[in-house]
């Protein structure tokens, strides 16, 4: 995966932030949902550039995966695959696991970075708002490597 500028850009801005004060925060925080949310678009749209190249069968058996993970919430599918990924290899199905679960890690740690400077906006707090800056980062790093297990998927290693 190529490194991409909106995400290169926000790495700086929330490395700069974990030494900002809490006027700086406070004169700050909407730029930097600005540019954290740019780069959340840009790894959007990286995955689906990189998941348009999956083969047919690695799409039906993630989206199998995500089919059971709806129902497991109470969701009902519009059709079952069941008949259309019954067939599916072992090795493909291991490759769309293996990508679903990086993927869903790094959503709940988006989820959790974005929590964390909501609560940080509503306390005022400078270390919420570095807390959220350092979860941010993390969240880069781990958007990243469900991309690359995505490409390595689509490669088929």
């Amino acid at each position: 995966m190529r490194k991409l500028a909106a995400v290169e850009e926000a790495r700086a801005v929330m490395r700069d932030g974990m030494e900002w004060g809490v006027w700086k925060w406070l004169i700050e925080k909407r730029r930097v949902r600005e540019i954290a949310d740019r780069a959340t678009a840009a790894l959007d749209e990286a995955d689906r550039r990189v998941k348009a190249t999956w083969s047919d069968d690695l799409k039906k058996a993630y989206q199998e995966l995500v089919d059971q993970e709806n129902r497991k919430r109470g969701h009902r599918s519009a059709n079952d695959r069941n008949s259309e990924t019954a067939n599916l290899a072992p090795e493909v199905r291991l490759a769309a696991k293996r990508v679903k679960e990086a993927d869903d890690e790094a959503e709940r740690a988006r989820l959790d970075a974005e929590e964390t400077f909501d609560e940080a906006e509503r306390q005022m707090s400078t270390e919420l708002a570095r807390e959220g800056a350092r979860k941010a980062l993390q969240t880069y790093d781990l958007r990243e490597t469900a991309i690359r297990k995505s490409e390595s998927a689509a490669r088929g290693n």
